[in-house]
């Protein structure tokens, strides 16, 4: 594994510049900073689980800063009943995480990001009607999120449906939280390195991104369908630029 000291100057900026953006889309969307940042990431380490650590170290003091003041504002009985069938999945996805091969990860992560690219430009909205269908999102996302952390984009389309607006983006930041904190205790206890010393040293470019994103929240979300055709149209981009270099 590559320490942050080995990058060239070019690389840390790049670094720099994704962290921003990373914190900026988690707390303007209320979910994706994992989804949209680690596909560039993995243009400069090309291993997931290099960048993984420092992602959930950084989700999990971000969304405990947003949610410590407003966990009345969270749907505890829908979080609860459908952790049931996210965190099993999760747990899947996480020794699948150290398992696979890298290659077939990378593949994995690019083709999630590329499907996700391709529903944002055509506006074609994952959505759930049916409580089987919830059941299928959530287990999806969770072994997703528990792979890559790009499962987000399944489970808002079942927590949408589910919760109201008014608290959809808390409770969501608490599902993150609980998905990090059990993704991150895995890695400690099969002796994974965390690379908390350079979480720490990206923490503020991530807060710089995190305080932009929530000044823009509201903003972004009059403006959605238009804000994630342009993010559709970088992660096609970039996914297929990923997937071809691996094939």
């Amino acid at each position: 594994m590559s320490m942050i000291a080995e990058f060239t100057l070019y690389q840390l900026i790049l670094i720099a510049l994704i962290f921003v953006w990373t914190g900026f889309v988690r707390s303007g969307l209320g979910f994706g900073g994992a989804a949209l940042g680690l596909p560039f990431m993995l243009y400069l380490n090309n291993q997931p689980i290099y960048w993984l650590p420092i992602i959930g170290t950084h989700l999990l003091f971000f969304s405990s800063l947003t949610i410590s003041t407003q966990l009345r504002q969270v749907d505890w009985r829908y979080l609860s009943r459908s952790a049931l069938w996210i965190i099993p999945a999760a747990l899947v996805g996480v020794f699948g995480l150290l398992n696979l091969p890298n290659r077939w990860l990378l593949n994995f992560i690019y083709a999630v990001t590329l499907i996700y690219g391709g529903i944002w430009i055509f506006n074609l909205a994952i959505k759930s009607n049916t409580v089987w269908l919830d059941k299928i999102f959530l287990v999806l996302g969770g072994y997703i999120a528990g792979t890559s952390l790009t499962g987000a984009p399944l489970m808002v389309a079942v927590f949408a449906r589910n919760v109201t607006k008014e608290k959809l983006r808390n409770t969501l930041f608490v599902l993150w939280f609980v998905l990090v904190a059990i993704k991150m205790s895995t890695f400690a206890i099969l002796g994974v390195d965390l690379q908390l010393a350079t979480a720490l040293l990206l923490l503020p470019l991530g807060a710089v991104g995190h305080v932009v994103g929530l000044r823009f929240h509201q903003r972004i979300l009059q403006n959605d369908l238009l804000f994630k055709r342009m993010l559709g149209v970088v992660l096609v981009v970039v996914s297929g630029i990923g997937l071809w270099n691996l094939s």
